[in-house]
């Protein structure tokens, strides 16, 4: 079956970096559209950033110029490299696929993806 395991969460003073990773397996990796999602307490998840099959990124307004997403086919792997981090960054941060067409999974709502991450946490502080 579908698993998808987060890591590389941690907590970073404001202006910090971090790299996420999601390790992918059980399915063909690189036909499956990718996103990072992220949610804070008492907040609803929202789309951070999503990628196509053919490596298309898109981004949340609130993170465009910061954070940047991008895979490795040959590992099975999507990352999130987080630059110049913000106290309104902290969240748990999940990593979802699904076999969507691309205009589905740019729309970064929750619903259209099934499968999903555990979760890693991001903490920044001011």
């Amino acid at each position: 079956q579908v698993q998808l395991v987060e890591s590389g969460g941690g907590s970073v003073q404001a202006g910090g970096s971090l790299r996420l990773s999601c390790a992918a397996s059980g399915y063909t990796y690189s036909s499956y559209c990718m996103a990072w999602f992220r949610q804070a307490p008492g907040e609803q998840r929202e789309g951070v950033a999503g990628i196509d099959t053919d490596d298309t990124p898109m981004y949340a307004d609130s993170v465009k110029g910061r954070f940047t997403i991008s895979k490795d086919n040959a590992k099975n792997t999507l990352y999130l490299q987080m630059n110049s981090l913000k106290p309104e960054d902290t969240a748990m941060y999940y990593c979802a696929a699904d076999s969507i067409p691309w205009v589905h999974a740019r729309a970064m709502r929750p619903s259209n993806f099934r499968y999903w991450g555990q979760g890693t946490q991001v903490t920044v502080s001011s």
